[in-house]
């Protein structure tokens, strides 16, 4: 019983894959099957690539804001934040939190060889700023030896190629905001020495951030012995909302607490409306592929309504002509998700490589790091996406067959052998 059950499964397996290779008078149910499976491996492929590049994209955004900015701020409700070194001390102290630095931000204009750009000075301590990995694992040799006392800087490696800076040259800095006077409040204009450059791959930062020693920094924005706040850095940076009470408590009543998801919460919004949006019109890629296939099996059981009733009369079950079409069209959408996983996969882990040939080919600049801000393109599979994409392709094929099967199975042998 069991062999004849096997022997009747690979018959089956054996006239659906024969009906799948049409010969010269059924070739445009052959065609429209072979559009199915194209048009299911290029939707599955396509799904993939898109959600590897908007996780890879956000990312390394992420990595990147909170690389340079931290993970929370701790400012005073109104102005400069005072007695700093113990309120850092404090925040220090509580568990989960890994880096405390204290920063002085401000907007001023650089001016060097007759080049102007508009750049944010960001003073910090030569420790503090050892410690932030993502600039100083970057910065061009020397930079930090010589970065101390009150005339050096160290600038974004876009702003320096910009600006046509190297180490050694002068860049002057003009703040609105300077020394008062019985004529009113000038701006302060001071020269000063580039130790260095520093690259992080963010395109608005390398073309906009200068680094400042700190003392330098409070001096040139007139804060005395303040600064603008405190950078924290903790364990876990999702997790930060649950950090803020503590590290609140720890600062003390007059302080104010902002975190990286208040500063950038439209910005990671909007991705994530992105991708869901981009994941719904993508995926009707594969619905019309598997509608495809609907119409393509239906044509096939027109086709064979002849050879059905024959396989009918000599003994074969309704079961077993609706499991030779499910065969038929399950085999399009397998071997058309296989085929787009593969091209997906291939595409994510080379996907650098091919931006920088079809740039070349096509003599433009694809993905242009100041629209995109990155300075190269980003993927990063994640192995959920992956799993749904196909589980929703196979899916969706299946159920593009089940029609026609059931059309095939329910279809009259002598009505068929009669009007054939």
């Amino acid at each position: 019983m069991a062999r004849g059950t096997g022997a009747f499964a690979a018959f089956e397996w054996m006239i659906a894959l024969r009906y799948l290779r049409a010969r010269r008078q059924e070739s445009f149910v052959s065609v429209i099957s072979g559009f199915s499976l194209v048009g299911i491996a290029v939707g599955v492929a396509t799904l993939i690539i898109v959600m590897a590049v908007m996780n890879g994209f956000r990312h390394e955004l992420l990595s990147r804001i909170l690389g340079l900015n931290g993970h929370m701020t701790i400012q005073a409700p109104i102005g400069t934040l005072a007695n700093f070194d113990a309120v850092a001390a404090r925040a220090r102290a509580v568990p989960g939190v890994v880096r405390v630095a204290p920063i002085v931000d401000g907007q001023v204009m650089g001016a060097a060889n007759g080049l102007n750009a508009g750049v944010l000075v960001r003073g910090m301590r030569r420790d503090d700023l050892r410690t932030l990995t993502t600039v100083s694992k970057s910065l061009s040799e020397g930079a930090l030896s010589h970065f101390q006392g009150g005339d050096s800087v160290i600038v974004g490696r876009r702003l320096a190629d910009r600006m046509r800076l190297v180490p050694g040259a002068q860049i002057t800095l003009i703040a609105p905001r300077g020394n008062v006077t019985p004529f009113g409040v000038t701006p302060r204009v001071k020269g000063y020495t580039v130790t260095g450059t520093f690259q992080i791959g963010m395109s608005e930062y390398d073309q906009s951030y200068v680094f400042m020693p700190l003392d330098e920094a409070q001096l040139y924005f007139n804060m005395g012995s303040n600064v603008s706040g405190l950078e924290v850095m903790v364990r876990d940076p999702e997790q930060v909302n649950a950090m803020v009470a503590p590290i609140a408590r720890a600062a003390g009543p007059f302080s104010r607490i902002i975190t990286w998801q208040d500063m950038n919460s439209s910005l990671f919004a909007a991705l994530q409306v992105e991708r869901n949006v981009m994941f719904l019109i993508l995926t009707l890629i594969i619905l019309v592929a598997a509608l495809n296939i609907v119409s393509g099996l239906i044509m096939l059981v027109k086709d064979k309504s002849g050879d059905i009733a024959i396989l009918r009369t000599m003994g074969a079950a309704r079961g077993a002509v609706m499991r030779v079409f499910l065969i038929a069209g399950a085999s399009i959408g397998v071997f058309g998700t296989v085929l787009g996983f593969a091209i997906g996969v291939i595409f994510c882990l080379n996907i650098e490589s091919i931006r920088q040939f079809l740039s070349s080919l096509t003599g433009t600049e694809l993905f242009n790091p100041e629209i995109y801000f990155l300075s190269r393109m980003p993927a990063e599979m994640d192995p959920g996406d992956v799993i749904s994409v196909v589980a929703m392709s196979l899916s969706l094929s299946f159920l593009a067959t089940l029609y026609p099967s059931w059309r095939a199975a329910r279809l009259d042998p002598v009505e068929a052998l009669r009007y054939g």
